[in-house]
C-alpha cells in the first residue's frame, strides 16, 4: 500500500467529509492507498497547510485557492497546483452579530475585524467595505487562528470570515443571529475555497497514485451527497467534542451537499472562474499580471 498524507485546513468539518468517507469505506484501499490525515489541532496551526506542502510534510494540502498563488509567487517558489475543488460555489461570508446592528459592510469602518492573515483576506474585506460605500478603514486583529470564530461570539471582534455551512450552522444551532455579507453580493469574484493542492513535480512522479487518491476522494464526496445519514455518522467520528455538541450536522450536510456537484462536476474547476479572480487581483494591484499565465490548477487527475 502506498501511504499518502493530506493536511487539513481546519479542524475536521463538513468540508472534509468526502475524505473521511473515502477512508472509512475503503475507497482509498481499493486503489492501493493508505492515507494519513494531518489535523491542525496537532500543532495548533503552528505550521500552515501551505507550509506543510512546501516542507514536504504532506502530499496534499487543503487551503483556499489563494495559497496556490502565494506558493508560486514567493521568493523560494513552490510548484503548487490546485487539483480538486471541494465546493463548486463560494459559501463563505463576512459575518457580524445581528445584535451589533452592523448590517452592511460599510458600517465596518472603524470597527474590529478578526483576520486569519490569509494572503489577500484583509484587502478583500477592505474592498468589500469600499464597494458598499465605506472607506475600508478598520482595525484588523490577528487572534489564534483556531479561536477566531469565538472572538466574534465573545464580542472581542465585530466581524470575521466564516463558512456558512459550518460556523453559520453553529450560529443557527445556538440561535445566534448573524448578518452575513457574501463576496459576490459586493463585487468580489472570489475563487474556489477550499481546494486540494499538490506539487506539480510530485504529480509527475506519482501520477497514478495521486490520480487514484483524487478519484477515490471524489467518490467519497458523491457518496456524502447521496447518503447523508451514513455520511453524518462517519463525520462525527472525526469531529471535536465541541463541534459535536454545538453544530447541527444534518443541517450542515443539507446546506453543503448541493455544492459538491454531480459526478460530472465534483472536484472540477472552471478556467473562466479562476481567470476572473486572477484578473481581479491584478486590477487591484494585489499581484503581478504574470499570475494569469501561470499553471495554477489542473483537472487532469479527475479524468
Amino acid at each position: 500500500m502506498k501511504t499518502l498524507r493530506i493536511a487539513l485546513d481546519w479542524t475536521p468539518n463538513i468540508n472534509h467529509i468526502g475524505i473521511f468517507i473515502a477512508k472509512e469505506l475503503g475507497y482509498y484501499q481499493e486503489k492501493g492507498i493508505e492515507i494519513e490525515i494531518l489535523n491542525p489541532l496537532e500543532d495548533n496551526y503552528k505550521i500552515t497547510p501551505g507550509k506543510k506542502l512546501e516542507l514536504g510534510l504532506t502530499d496534499f494540502t487543503i487551503a483556499p485557492f489563494e495559497t496556490v498563488i502565494s506558493l508560486n509567487n514567493k521568493k523560494n517558489i513552490v510548484d503548487a497546483i490546485a487539483v480538486f475543488a471541494i465546493l463548486q460555489e463560494d459559501i463563505s461570508s463576512i459575518a457580524s452579530l445581528k445584535s451589533s446592528n452592523l448590517d452592511s459592510p460599510k458600517l465596518l469602518d472603524g470597527k474590529t475585524y478578526a483576520s486569519y492573515k490569509a494572503r489577500y483576506e484583509d484587502h478583500i474585506v477592505k474592498e468589500m467595505v469600499k464597494n458598499d460605500g465605506g472607506t475600508g478603514n478598520m482595525e484588523i486583529v490577528y487572534p489564534d487562528k483556531l479561536g477566531i470564530w469565538n472572538t466574534l461570539l465573545e464580542g472581542k471582534a465585530d466581524a470575521t470570515w466564516i463558512f456558512d455551512n459550518w460556523e453559520g450552522v453553529e450560529a443557527k444551532t445556538k440561535h445566534i443571529e448573524l448578518n452575513k455579507f457574501s463576496m459576490s453580493e459586493f463585487g468580489i469574484p472570489y475563487c474556489y475555497s477550499p481546494v486540494i493542492i499538490a506539487r506539480n513535480t510530485l504529480i509527475i512522479s506519482n501520477k497514478n497514485d495521486y490520480s487514484n487518491f483524487i478519484k477515490a476522494t471524489q467518490k467519497g464526496y458523491l457518496y456524502a451527497a447521496e447518503n447523508k445519514s451514513r455520511a453524518i455518522t462517519i463525520l462525527k467520528g472525526y469531529l471535536t467534542d465541541y463541534d459535536k455538541a454545538n453544530i447541527d450536522i444534518s443541517q450542515s450536510i443539507d446546506l453543503t451537499a448541493p455544492y459538491f456537484g454531480n459526478d460530472q462536476e465534483c472536484g472540477f474547476m472552471k478556467p473562466e472562474r479562476i481567470n476572473i479572480f486572477l484578473k481581479w487581483l491584478v486590477e487591484h494591484n494585489l499581484e503581478n499580471k504574470k499570475i494569469i499565465e501561470q499553471n495554477l490548477f489542473t483537472n487532469d487527475l479527475l479524468k
